[in-house]
């Protein structure tokens, strides 16, 4: 089984309806695997309203990308209450943390290059190759610290530019694509936000790729 304490260190807030719901579904005896399998619903559902939304003129563009930050929500909301619903002793499934990851994996694959494909029916070429280097380095985070863990070091979820911050940036883009009717715009907030996501995961990469060079020197004799 996979140890369930390696998993990323996700402090839920503290709120009321977010608790509640929690108990809904351990009541319902609702198992985490199901959580996940929502939560890849989202993101299935925000890639496809993304990259969609290109091709529509701008006020139905930007109702959609209202909806895709709310798809975006959606599988964060997901992402807590797998661990709420996991907390309990007779909620843990052996294979949770398995499905949970490789979810992980597709939901950000699929959303940053559904992300891609909005830029190019926008006419940014560069879209597609955008989406799917940000999709890659994505994995290639995920990739990194499995090395580290296959060689028995603790799990690093070093960033900048984590899963959490990846799903906060890409939302802030849609919000903001949302709102360029306004002055016209046609993209150009979506391809800063996923230019910067290229190179904040590839930083990221590297500090972790650093970090895992230094400790495996360390234990050399």
């Amino acid at each position: 089984m996979i140890d369930l304490d390696e998993r990323r260190p996700v402090k839920a807030p503290d709120s009321a309806w977010l608790r509640d719901l929690a108990a809904q579904l351990n009541r319902a005896r609702a198992t985490p695997s199901l959580v996940v399998i929502l939560g890849v619903v989202f993101a299935i559902l925000g890639a496809a309203i993304i990259s969609l939304a290109g091709a529509l003129p701008p006020i139905p563009r930007a109702l959609l990308m209202l909806f895709a930050a709310a798809a975006i929500g959606g599988r964060a909301v997901c992402n807590l209450l797998n661990g709420m619903v996991m907390a309990p002793a007779n909620k843990i499934d052996g294979a949770a943390p398995i499905w949970a990851a490789l979810a992980d994996r597709l939901s950000d694959a699929l959303l940053l290059a559904g992300a891609g494909y909005m830029l190019f029916g926008l006419g940014w070429r560069i879209g597609p190759s955008l989406g799917w280097i940000a999709a890659v380095l994505a994995v290639t985070t995920a990739y990194v610290r499995e090395l580290g863990r296959g060689i028995g070091l603790p799990a690093d979820f070093t960033g900048p530019l984590g899963k959490l911050q990846r799903m906060a940036a890409l939302a802030v883009g849609c919000l903001l694509t949302a709102v360029e009717p306004i002055w016209n715009g046609s993209g150009q907030m979506m391809l800063v936000v996923m230019a910067l996501m290229v190179v904040g995961t590839g930083w990221t990469i590297g500090r972790r790729v650093r970090i895992l060079a230094t400790a495996v020197r360390a234990r050399e004799p």
